[in-house]
Formats: structure tokens, C-alpha cells, sequence
């Protein structure tokens, strides 16, 4: 597919693509199956994580494209986020995917277990040694990211939360956007409720697109990062087909009246 998925500078100057292929619970064949797909279609991103357990169902595909013109994103889960146990996790991870190095690399959740400092001081190491090109964190809400703000000495440049037309937490966007931290909206399709919401569907019959479509088109629109889960051709396909058309003002405010 001939398509150009545009992207996200973060505030390191690296460029994060906007559309992505998330991949909680893509595991086994349907993982060996879809991720191939989306990258010959044109998705530059795939989103996973050490808890998800598909990092070496997700390597074969890497190994058939140019890795330059790829994102991977993978996450350190909480129970993991001492220091020799994050430097340990990213290894690993990195020898599954068969790369040498993640382009982004987050805390799954915030362990109240692991000094944050020592977590943070990790992070800086992969860095360093070229292991992630950059760092983030995931779930973190005001309150997390208030302190990583404070502890960490590189910069936090993504955090992925829970957002979607039913779950708007805007206090944590915001913060966000105070320390130019990109957002990334996972569940952008509110675990697969989309398709039968009364508004989206509204919304999708006046512009002769799908609620899928309009979902994610909502989210790019609040200039946040989108990565849903597909397995099908015929899914991958509707999740890219968001770039070319905008939802009015007024179909915005019917969506963030949702929250």
C-alpha cells in the first residue's frame, strides 16, 4: 500500500509515526500472520512489550524489512524495574525481537516497589550504551509523572495511556503537553466497543466512515499517537484509513462530551 503515515518529533528530534500496530494479546500464529501483513501495507510502528510474550513471533517480520525505517516500541514491565533488572529486561528483549536496538523503550506501570530514581538512572543507561534510542513511560498519571519528571536525568519523551472516546483522562494529557511528553492512546477503541456506540456511529453514517475510523480519527486530532490491535486484512486496512479526511468541530465536541 502507498502510504505515508505521518509523524510525531519528539522533543529528542527523533520522529515517532502516529499510526502503529499495537499487539497486546497478539501472540502465535495470528501474531506470525498480522504483523507481516502491516508492515507490507505500510504501518512503520509496532508496539509491544516483555509482558506480552511475542517478541520472537514478532521477529521473522522485522528481519524481512529495512530495520532504519521501522519504530519498535517494547515495555519494562513493573517487578522488573530495579536497575540490573531493567539493563537485564531490554537484553533480552532486544536478543528476542533479533534487534540491536528499540526506538522507544517504556515502563509498562509504576511500581511503588522500585525507587523511581533507580528505575530512571537504568533508563539512562540503555541510552547511553545505544540500547533505546529513547525513553518513556506508560500509565503513569499525574501523580507518577510528577515524580519521574523530577527524578529522571533523560528526557521522557512519550507516555502511553488509556484513552478513547469513553476514558478521556485530560489532566494527565495536559501535563504531558507542559514538558513536550507525545501522548499515546492505547485501547483507542475501548476493547473493541467502537463498532456499537450510538455517537460514533452517528458520526461515521455523516461521513461515510466506519466508528473504528472515527475513533481514531478523533484521537489524531487531539494530536495524540494511535496504535490498535488488528489481525485481519480487512481490519489493518480500516485502521489506516484515517489520514486523508477530519471530523468538523462540532463532531469533536459530541465526541469529548463522551467522557
Amino acid at each position: 500500500m502507498d502510504i505515508e503515515i505521518p509523524r510525531e518529533t519528539l522533543k529528542t528530534g527523533h520522529e515517532m509515526p502516529k499510526v502503529g500496530l499495537g499487539t497486546w494479546k497478539l501472540t502465535g500464529e495470528d501474531c506470525l500472520r498480522a504483523v507481516p501483513l502491516a508492515l507490507a501495507m505500510g504501518y512503520d510502528q509496532i508496539d509491544t512489550a516483555d509482558v506480552y510474550g511475542n517478541h520472537r513471533e514478532i521477529a521473522p517480520a522485522l528481519r524481512e524489512v529495512d530495520r532504519d525505517s521501522l519504530w519498535i516500541t517494547s515495555k519494562v514491565n513493573r517487578g522488573s524495574l530495579r536497575y540490573d533488572d531493567v539493563l537485564a529486561t531490554c537484553e533480552k528483549n532486544l536478543e528476542e525481537l533479533g534487534i540491536d536496538c528499540l526506538d522507544l523503550y517504556l515502563i509498562h506501570w509504576p511500581d511503588p516497589e522500585a525507587p523511581m530514581a533507580e528505575t530512571f538512572r537504568a533508563l539512562g543507561r540503555l541510552v547511553d550504551e545505544g540500547m533505546t534510542r529513547a525513553i518513556g513511560v506508560s500509565n503513569f498519571m499525574v501523580e507518577h509523572l510528577t515524580e519521574a519528571l523530577a527524578v529522571s536525568e533523560v528526557p521522557i519523551v512519550n507516555n502511553q495511556i488509556k484513552f478513547n472516546p469513553a476514558h478521556q483522562p485530560w489532566e494527565v494529557v495536559e501535563l504531558c503537553r507542559e514538558n513536550e511528553i507525545a501522548v499515546t492512546a492505547y485501547s483507542p477503541l475501548m476493547h473493541g466497543d467502537a463498532p456499537g456506540h450510538e455517537v460514533l456511529r452517528e458520526i461515521a453514517r455523516e461521513l461515510e466512515r466506519t466508528p473504528v475510523q472515527v475513533a481514531l480519527r478523533w484521537l489524531l486530532q487531539q494530536e495524540m499517537i494511535v496504535i490498535p490491535k488488528a489481525t485481519s486484512e480487512a481490519h489493518l486496512r480500516e485502521n489506516l484509513q484515517i489520514l486523508d479526511w477530519e471530523l468538523s468541530p462540532e463532531q469533536d465536541a459530541r465526541i469529548r462530551a463522551l467522557a
